[in-house]
């Protein structure tokens, strides 16, 4: 919030500087009189509010405020292209996987999680997806990860951080949310995975037994020297539900932080799409319309939508069926127009593979060619096309990736 909206009976819970050098506690300030608001607006300009700890008259107020605070200070992104990004989102990727080997290591074995670990895992990812969430997620998209709980813990970084930057955050908050993404089911390495990879419905034991990674999460995060308190947040909170139907606390609506809310969505989408033992992957674009059917019933309609336009209607490695009877993967979105991203075109007509790579941006299709659309999303895998297959070991093509329109020749 910004200090320009400091009310009395708002509660201070972080500043936008450390709290040593100012009269205020380190654990946060309850604003008691004009005094506290003047003393805050000499020393910062943005600070941070917990509405839970706020008066109650206050409440509403500055959930309202929060809702729109962090959009009048938005701050703009510029994206570098895709085929120059593409080695180091490929760098980034391979570093935050060392690194969460490192991080599951420590937790599992009793040791402290270490807080410069955790960084050394979300700045490259934040800083690829800053540059362009397109080349990190069609890189990520591509790598097989032997761990659900790995790859799951950095695609839901990277999208955290992608919907920061849509949400034009500042970089700090967009590193605490990419932070809360990697360590928000942490403390499921304290639940029997018999348990987390169960085929059939669990028992009310079992589904007590598997809620409780909440509480071991906040234990591992609390025994940490990790004080980030949107951090704190998400991993507290990002199974709370809209409706009230959520848990560790049963909250709703905006008794949910922001970052909780953001990331519940982002950890529902992660595990709509990803395989698991005892289940297919849905489809991106099919995995956002079942967002979208939930929202303000599980989430937010809000950000549900704009979680939508982050990633588009087809995202990036997504596995689509042209108008032409082609098959396609998404390369890029396009902003402007979000039913007209950049392809890789991989078959004929019939479904047959190509003898060439065929790049197109949907948007701007050339004359003489074939016009082209997204008719529908398909699932991983149809018509025995697996886009790993074609391009896991293939960077160098795409560093050299040709203008849209153009062909260049398969592996």
């Amino acid at each position: 919030m910004d200090v320009a909206d400091l009310r009395i009976g708002m509660y201070v819970c972080r500043l936008d500087r450390p709290w040593e050098g100012t009269p205020f506690p380190l654990q946060g300030v309850a604003l008691d009189s004009e005094a506290d608001i003047r003393a805050l607006r000499s020393l910062c300009k943005e600070v941070y509010i917990d509405v839970r700890r706020s008066a109650p008259a206050q409440r509403q107020l500055t959930r309202t405020h929060l809702a729109t605070s962090r959009f009048r200070t938005a701050v703009r992104y510029h994206d570098v292209p895709v085929a120059s990004e593409l080695p180091r989102a490929g760098e980034a990727l391979g570093q935050a996987m060392a690194m969460v080997d490192v991080i599951f290591h420590q937790v599992t074995s009793g040791q402290e999680l270490s807080a410069q670990h955790v960084e050394d895992a979300v700045m490259p990812i934040v800083g690829s997806v800053l540059r362009s969430a397109d080349a990190f997620f069609w890189v990520e998209g591509l790598r097989r990860h032997d761990s659900y709980s790995y790859s799951h813990a950095i695609g839901c970084s990277a999208l955290a951080a992608a919907f920061g930057r849509h949400m034009g955050f500042a970089e700090g908050t967009i590193v605490s949310l990419a932070a809360g993404g990697l360590l928000m089911d942490m403390g499921k390495t304290q639940v029997p995975q018999r348990l987390l990879e169960h085929a059939g419905a669990l028992d009310a034991e079992q589904t007590a037994q598997v809620r409780e990674h909440v509480a071991h999460g906040l234990r591992i995060l609390a025994g940490s020297n990790i004080t980030d308190s949107d951090v704190a947040d998400i991993v507290g909170t990002h199974h709370e539900r809209h409706d009230g139907s959520g848990y560790p606390h049963g909250l709703a609506g905006t008794d949910i932080p922001m970052t909780g809310r953001m990331l519940g969505i982002i950890d529902a989408y992660d595990a709509m799409t990803s395989a698991r033992p005892y289940r297919a992957a849905m489809t991106r674009h099919h995995a956002l319309r079942q967002l979208y059917a939930e929202r303000d019933v599980l989430f937010q309609s809000e950000l549900v939508e704009q979680f939508q336009v982050c990633l588009g209607v087809y995202p990036t490695g997504s596995l689509v069926e042209l108008s032409t009877g082609e098959v396609a993967v998404v390369m890029a979105q396009n902003r402007v127009r979000r039913l007209r991203p950049r392809v890789v075109v991989l078959t004929d007509a019939l479904k047959q593979p190509r003898n060439e790579f065929l790049w197109l941006d949907l948007m701007a299709q050339k004359e003489g060619q074939p016009a082209r659309e997204v008719l529908r999303a398909l699932a991983a895998g149809s018509y025995g096309i697996d886009a790993a297959d074609l391009f896991l070991d293939h960077d160098a093509a795409f560093a050299a990736m040709p203008d849209p329109g153009t062909t260049a020749p398969l592996p």
